[in-house]
């Protein structure tokens, strides 16, 4: 049996470390899906188009514009996800407060030391062994980060980031400015995809044409994958929760930090509707609302007298 668990946690730990591996590997697949997708729309049928006058000259310029803007915000988005913290843990963290109980006083180094030696012995705050520190509410220790991350949702390896409570609301964006680049990309090729099928002789080079059905058939699959991702954490937003405490509380009925579809949102976007498709926050938001930081989060009054 001891045997059995060994070798499982070296196969975790070997999963992890090819994680870790796939690196900036990943970055570059994003990168050449969209080098493939810009020379097949841009360069290979729209740009051309644009010498032809008339109506297909206004249709080409449109469908370029909007998507050199979708594609404009998806990187933004993307590039946010992959360089911005997700969050850890600050230094010597302590909470002021009894996070399950809403008691206001704080944790006393009588309680850390006993909590460091049997974590189950303090039901007051959780306590991670591996990173030797205490954990926040909504706090969970990556495998593949190796650290613990405020309010982390998963580690993915598309942005070889963690995402947690700093970036993912640009994961958010991210998903949902891909979703509608990927379906204006399918929508504008599919015309020269089902030219494919037909009798009629097609214009272009033998790549140009390999090209537009490689990247007709990669945006489809992208659009429905995403679409897919992006209807769940549409939900987990709603709810005021992540994918791994969806998991954790899919036998419980009621949620702590479900304030309401309203509020629940602002936690993630932020109250300023001007930055809500923008990956960024205001100032007065981060100063107004401390949930944005990942280490405060206000629960429902019921909850707190508990």
């Amino acid at each position: 049996m001891h045997r059995s668990g060994t070798t499982m946690a070296w196969n975790v730990f070997k999963f992890c470390t090819a994680l870790r591996g796939l690196g900036s590997i990943m970055i570059l697949l994003v990168l050449g899906v969209v080098g493939v997708t810009y020379y097949a729309v841009v360069l290979t049928n729209y740009g051309p188009a644009l010498s032809q006058g008339g109506l297909d000259s206004l249709a080409a310029l449109t469908i370029l514009i909007l998507f050199h803007f979708l594609l404009a915000m998806l990187l933004w988005s993307y590039f946010s996800v992959v360089f911005t913290d997700p969050g850890v843990v600050p230094p010597n963290w302590r909470p002021s407060t009894d996070e399950e109980r809403g008691e206001s006083d704080p944790l006393n180094s009588l309680e850390f030391v006993g909590l460091q030696a049997d974590s189950s012995s303090n039901p007051r705050v959780r306590f991670c062994r591996k990173c030797n520190q205490l954990k926040p509410s909504r706090c969970h220790h990556c495998s593949v980060c190796g650290r613990c991350v405020l309010k982390m949702d998963h580690h993915c390896v598309w942005v070889v980031n963690c995402v947690g409570a700093l970036n993912y609301k640009y994961f958010l964006l991210f998903l949902f400015y891909t979703f509608l680049e990927t379906t204006l990309v399918t929508m504008v090729l599919m015309p020269h995809f089902i030219a494919f099928f037909s009798d009629e002789e097609i214009p272009g080079t033998p790549g140009t044409l390999a090209t537009t059905f490689l990247a007709f058939v990669l945006n489809l699959a992208f659009a429905l994958s995403v679409m897919g991702f992006l209807i769940m954490h549409i939900s987990l937003v709603a709810g005021n929760t992540t994918t791994i405490e969806a998991y954790e509380k899919k036998t419980s009925t009621k949620w702590r930090y479900d304030l309401g579809k309203k509020k629940n949102f602002e936690q993630v976007f932020g109250m300023d509707k001007r930055y809500w498709l923008i990956p960024g926050y205001t100032e007065e938001d981060l100063r107004r609302m401390p949930e944005l930081q990942g280490l405060e989060y206000p629960s429902k009054p019921d909850f707190d007298s508990q």
